[in-house]
C-alpha cells in the first residue's frame, strides 16, 4: 500500500520560552511523512528552493519517504517563524514567507497514480482538485484545511469535499465551515457536503472523530514536558493515515479501523511536542510506542 501526500516542505523558526531554533525542518509533509512510522510506502510531492538542504531531504527519505516528487527549483523554500506563549498553546506568528511554494504546481509522477492513498495538506482547494483529477481512483481520500480557505475559497473548497472521504479540521474550522455552534452539528452538515468521517482536532483536549456509524472522543495524552507542539497536527494525520494503510483499508469499511486509527494518530501525535521539528518523532521505537498506547487506552477505558 501507498499513500501519496502533497503538501509543503519547508523551514521553521520557532521560539518558544526556553529556546529559539532557526530554519528547522518543518512543512506538512515533512512532519507526515515521517509520521507514518514505515507502515506504508510515502510519497512526497511539494517544491523546494535551492537553499535546501540535501541533507533534510535524505532524512525523509531514511524514514520511509519517497522523495523523488519533491522538485528543486530556483529561489527560497518556504518558511514560516512563529513564538509561542508561556502556555505552549498559543502562538504568534511572526513571518510567513511563499518562496517557491507560492508557485507549486503538484506534479503527480505517472506511476505513483495508482497509489491507493491519498492525503491533500493545506493547499489550495483548487490544486487539491487538481492532484485529486490525476490520481486513478484510490481507495480512501482525506484532505486538511484552514480558515483562510474557507473564508475566502469557499466555492472550490466545497467542490472538492464533495469528492473526498475524510476531511480533517479543528474546532474553529468546523464552526466556520458549517455556521453550527455544536459540533456534532457541525459535523452532520459537513457529512452532506460529501466527506462520511470528521475528524475535529481540538488540540491539547484530543480529538473527535464522527462516522459511518459512531463517535468517538480521543483524549490527548498528558506530557511531562512540550517542547515545540509545531507539526502536531500533521503527526495526527500521518499517523492516522499509516494506520488505515497498514490495514488496508478502504472508504466501504466499517468504522472500528478508522476507530484505531483514531488511536494511533493520537499516540503518533504525543511524540511530536518532544522535540523541536521532527526530533520527538525520531525517538519512537516499537516499546515507546506500546506503552503510550497502553496510556492512551488507560484514559478511556478503567
Amino acid at each position: 500500500m501507498s499513500i501519496v501526500v502533497v503538501g509543503s516542505v519547508a523551514y521553521d523558526t520557532v521560539e518558544t520560552p526556553r529556546e529559539k531554533r532557526e530554519r528547522q525542518l518543518g512543512g506538512s509533509a515533512s512532519f507526515f511523512s515521517i509520521a507514518t512510522l514505515g507502515r506504508s510506502t510515502v510519497r512526497c510531492v511539494g517544491v523546494v528552493g535551492d537553499d535546501f538542504l540535501q541533507d533534510d531531504l535524505d532524512l525523509l527519505a531514511a524514514h520511509g519517504a519517497d522523495v523523488s516528487g519533491i522538485k528543486r527549483v530556483a529561489g527560497k523554500s518556504f518558511h514560516w517563524s512563529g513564538r509561542y506563549h508561556d502556555d505552549m498553546i498559543e502562538r504568534d506568528t511572526l513571518a510567513t514567507e511563499l518562496g517557491v511554494f507560492a508557485d507549486f504546481q503538484p506534479e503527480i509522477p505517472a506511476d505513483w497514480k495508482t497509489s491507493e492513498y491519498l492525503f491533500l495538506a493545506n493547499i489550495h482547494p483548487s490544486l487539491q482538485s487538481h492532484v485529486l483529477d490525476e490520481m486513478h481512483e484510490p481507495r480512501l481520500v482525506a484532505l486538511d484545511t484552514m480558515n483562510l480557505w474557507i473564508e475566502t475559497t469557499p466555492d472550490e473548497l466545497k467542490a472538492i469535499l464533495a469528492r473526498v472521504d475524510v476531511l480533517l479540521v479543528n474546532d474553529s474550522e468546523a464552526r466556520l465551515l458549517t455556521g453550527k455552534r455544536s459540533l456534532a452539528h457541525a459535523a452532520a452538515a459537513i457529512r452532506e457536503m460529501g466527506p462520511q468521517r470528521v475528524i475535529v482536532k481540538k488540540g491539547e483536549h484530543g480529538a473527535l472523530y464522527f462516522g459511518a456509524d459512531s463517535v468517538l472522543a480521543v483524549p490527548a495524552i498528558i506530557l511531562d514536558d512540550v517542547i515545540d507542539p509545531t507539526g502536531a497536527g500533521d503527526c495526527f494525520a500521518g499517523g492516522f493515515m499509516g494506520s488505515l494503510a497498514k490495514a488496508g483499508a478502504d472508504r466501504t469499511s466499517g468504522d472500528e479501523v478508522f476507530r484505531q486509527a483514531m488511536l494511533d494518530g493520537t499516540v503518533t501525535a504525543s511524540f511530536c511536542p518532544e522535540g523541536f521539528n521532527v526530533e520527538g518523532l525520531l525517538k519512537i521505537d516499537e516499546a515507546a510506542y506500546e506503552a503510550r498506547m497502553a496510556t492512551l487506552k488507560s484514559m478511556m477505558v478503567p
